[in-house]
Order: structure tokens, then C-alpha cells, then sequence
């Protein structure tokens, strides 16, 4: 069990889904909800930040609005939405013996708004711990992806203006390095895979942590 980790009753499990922009998280998080959905679980599949109507709002300002938004005002729309988002939707979810499957969670804010924005990130940790009352996943997968690799994907793929995706390469760099810190103060509760590999075979990988923790 994850130091710290508070969790309701029921028997659910909690997935994240973490890395730099372009990782694959939305590809591998669909992939088990598939493969879940198959052998029987119910599965909740969600995102941060969203995933609620007021989530879905906060999404648009704190990620699509363009203009300045201080930092420490940033991680906080993002530790409202968690607090939102583990409230109404996880906890009752994972009470019930869900497996809630989400894309971000509070590392991203360690990462993004700690480390990419030069804050303390035990500080923002410590807002998202309050927030959402000590909740951690039983497994956080990390897509580890080089931030250049990252950006080629995206500039492919990107439809709309992204406050974070638009950052320059050191902030990118920085939220990486604060990813693999993260990671590796915390083994047991991460899997840190090369974004790299093929889509099957990380499929495969988090398949099998994922049969591990749910017998």
C-alpha cells in the first residue's frame, strides 16, 4: 500500500495514467479499459483535469485559455478540480469495487506545476494530499517519453491551443526529470515504461501489474 494512500471501502482499484504530453497515456488507458471490460470488471475510465461537469470548466480555463494565469493560482484550479473529481466521481466509484481508470492525477500536478513551474512540489503536493483526503492509486503507470519525441507526436495530432503543450523544451525537460524522481522515491506503486516500445507490447506490461493487484 502506497504511504499515506486513504481509501474507501469496496474493493475498487485506481489506475493513473501519467507522462509528458504525447506519451500514449489516452491509447494504453483505452486498451485496458478494454481488456477489464472483458474479463468482467466494471470500469470507470476518466481524466484530470474534467471528468465532471465542473471539471469539464475548469479544463477550459486552466488548459485552453489564453493570457496569463499565475502559478500558484494554476495548481490550485487543478487541486479543485481533483478535489471535485475524487468527491463525486472516484471515491464512490472505488466504493462500489470499481476500477476507476484516469488519465493524470496528482503527479501531473507535481510534475507540470511543481517542478515545470518552479514551485515546491511537496507543496503541491500536500494541497492535492488535503484535497482529495490522502487518496493515491494502487498503481500509477509512467510513460516515459523523451519531450522532443513528445512534441513531434503532438504537433501531428494537436486540433487545438494547449496552455502546458505550448511551454518551451526546458519546461518540458523539467517536468520529465520530476516524473522519473517521482517514480523512483515511490517503486511500488509505479511502472515506468519507455514510451518508445510498441502499443501491444506496453499493453502487455500493464496488463500484467494490473492481474497482479487484482488477483
Amino acid at each position: 500500500m502506497a504511504q499515506g494512500r486513504t481509501r474507501p471501502g469496496g474493493g475498487g482499484l485506481f489506475v493513473t495514467f501519467e507522462g509528458g504530453d504525447g506519451a500514449g497515456k489516452s491509447t494504453q488507458a483505452a486498451l485496458l479499459e478494454t481488456w477489464l471490460t472483458e474479463a468482467g470488471r466494471t470500469v470507470v475510465r476518466t481524466r484530470e483535469p474534467g471528468g465532471t461537469e465542473l471539471g469539464d470548466e475548469l479544463r477550459e480555463i486552466v488548459l485552453h485559455r489564453r493570457g496569463h494565469i499565475a502559478p500558484r493560482a494554476e495548481a490550485l484550479i487543478y487541486a479543485a478540480d481533483r478535489a471535485h473529481h475524487v468527491a463525486t466521481l472516484v471515491r464512490p466509484a472505488l466504493a462500489r469495487g470499481e476500477v476507476v481508470i484516469q488519465d493524470r492525477y496528482l503527479d501531473s500536478s507535481v510534475a507540470y506545476q511543481g517542478a515545470g513551474r518552479e514551485i515546491d512540489g511537496g507543496e503541491i503536493r500536500n494541497v492535492s494530499l488535503w484535497a482529495t483526503e490522502g487518496l493515491l492509486p494502487d498503481l500509477t503507470v509512467l510513460l516515459d517519453l523523451d519531450p522532443a519525441i513528445g512534441r513531434t507526436r503532438l504537433d501531428a495530432a494537436r486540433t487545438r491551443y494547449d496552455r502546458l503543450e505550448a511551454e518551451a523544451a526546458e519546461f518540458h525537460g523539467r517536468v520529465r526529470d520530476a516524473y522519473l524522481a517521482l517514480a523512483a522515491a515511490e517503486p511500488e506503486r509505479f511502472l515506468v515504461l519507455d514510451a518508445t516500445l510498441p502499443v501491444e507490447e506496453l499493453a502487455a506490461a500493464i496488463r500484467a501489474r494490473v492481474a497482479e493487484l487484482v488477483g
